[in-house]
């Protein structure tokens, strides 16, 4: 059995912010020559997500919206969290959103469901942050 691992890197100019890394993980993909097994995908964060869905522009707005409501930014005196940083409503939107992903490759694809793609979802940007990506098979 094969085994790859990349890290992939965002430089992320807004608090929140959704990114289709369907490409690149494809990409990782076709590098590690791996044709059937299973693409681990995960947020090396604890205030990111990676998680699948539609690339919608109207749902992300519904997203946005939705999270908001959950969780709201403001006040940050609402969070007990809140008493060095600011972000406590970034590590609940992330649990909703879950972690990371895991797709199997079938003959060298992602094996998705229709328009299922991938998306980093950050929740407390403004810096550098990274993904990782773990392919094993043969």
């Amino acid at each position: 059995m094969k085994s790859y691992r990349k890290e992939l890197w965002f430089e992320v100019k807004r608090r929140r912010e959704l990114i289709n890394i369907t490409p690149i993980v494809e990409e990782c993909l076709r590098d590690s020559g791996i044709k059937e097994g299973l693409l681990l995908c995960n947020a090396m964060h604890i205030t990111a997500s990676v998680f699948i869905n539609d690339d919608e522009l109207g749902l992300h707005q519904d997203f946005e919206v939705w999270l908001e409501k959950l969780a709201p930014e403001k006040p940050y005196s609402q969070y007990k969290h809140n008493g060095f940083e600011d972000n406590a409503d970034a590590h609940l939107k992330r649990t909703i959103m879950g972690r990371e992903v895991v797709v199997a490759i079938t003959e060298g694809k992602l094996d998705f469901g229709p328009w299922e793609q991938i998306f980093y979802g950050e929740f407390d940007g403004k810096r550098r942050k990274r993904v990782l990506v773990k392919i094993i098979g043969e």
